[in-house]
């Protein structure tokens, strides 16, 4: 049978999944055991470490939804680093016109990819 995560969206909402809303690195991410997820670069992660998030704001557990105040006691979400990558460079154009000032710019963002083991309620 294949996992819930390869199923359209509208049998997934059936099954009832477990999730949890975390904060990583001052920013809110809805996680899953199961799936990757793209974070910015967290230079103290070693590649094939666990890191461990214990700032879980709320968590879904097949229907029954426990919500922090502001975090949920006890509960954390396991990750495994599986990577650290960098993503699309964006270029950044400046221009005033009739001045002749032009300016660009590019940048690429520093990613780390973390496996989500799971989700300790």
């Amino acid at each position: 049978m294949p996992t819930a995560t390869h199923l359209p969206d509208v049998i997934r909402k059936i099954i009832e999944i477990m999730y949890a809303i975390v904060e990583i690195l001052g920013q809110q991410f809805k996680v899953e055991a199961g799936r990757r997820l793209y974070i910015h670069r967290m230079a103290e992660a070693d590649r094939g470490s666990e890191v461990a998030f214990d700032k879980v704001l709320l968590i879904d557990n097949e229907g029954d939804i426990t919500v922090g105040a502001p975090v949920v006691e006890g509960a954390k979400v396991v990750c495994e680093v599986l990577s650290h990558v960098r993503g699309e460079k964006l270029i950044v154009f400046h221009k005033k016109r009739r001045k002749g000032y032009r300016k660009r710019n590019g940048h690429r963002q520093d990613f780390t990819e973390l496996l989500i083991k799971e989700i300790v309620a």
